[in-house]
């Protein structure tokens, strides 16, 4: 049996990239960064940081480039991907790549949606599935203003209590 899947959970380092392939599918592509936490043998903590470039086709790249900033938090399902090209210079290069299959929205970078007009969101009310796209399009609809409760794992000084959890 192979198996190759990836789940991603960080950070974008910049904003999505969104462009358009001569054949018309929409393809955006995001940095992401991730964290790894550990205590070493002296006792200190250690903290790594791995960056990805993850690459999303069709209607989760659309709600991607629609809902998500730098800074912004995001689950990502998908495959790694090695593909060559040739850089400006000529040399053959390879890059390894998650292609992203599924995309859950999580928390807003600090600071952002607090501007006149418009309301505070802990979290995107949107995850978008690309093997189900009638799930997608309902969900590329949802109401940007809509608050729905969520658990942010980031906080963890409190403990999660089953009045908290939305469903």
């Amino acid at each position: 049996m192979n198996v190759n899947k990836v789940i991603l959970v960080g950070r974008l380092t910049r904003d999505p990239e969104i462009r358009t392939t001569g054949s018309g599918q929409t393809v955006a592509t995001l940095g992401m960064a991730t964290n790894n936490y550990w205590t070493d043998k002296s006792g200190q903590r250690q903290e790594k940081t791995e960056f990805h470039t993850v690459v999303l086709w069709g209607k989760v790249a659309e709600i991607a480039g629609q809902y998500l900033t730098k800074g912004a938090e995001a689950f990502i399902e998908g495959r790694l991907q090695t593909r060559v090209y040739a850089g400006k210079d000529g040399v053959e290069r390879k890059t390894t790549e998650i292609v992203g299959e599924s995309m859950q929205l999580g928390s807003r970078p600090q600071g952002q949606g607090q501007g006149p007009g418009s309301t505070p969101r802990q979290n995107s009310p949107v995850r978008a599935a690309s093997s189900n796209a009638a799930a997608g399009a309902a969900a590329a609809q949802a109401p940007k203003d809509e608050d729905i409760p969520t658990i942010n794992l980031d906080d963890e000084r409190e403990d999660i209590r089953i009045e908290d959890v939305p469903f």
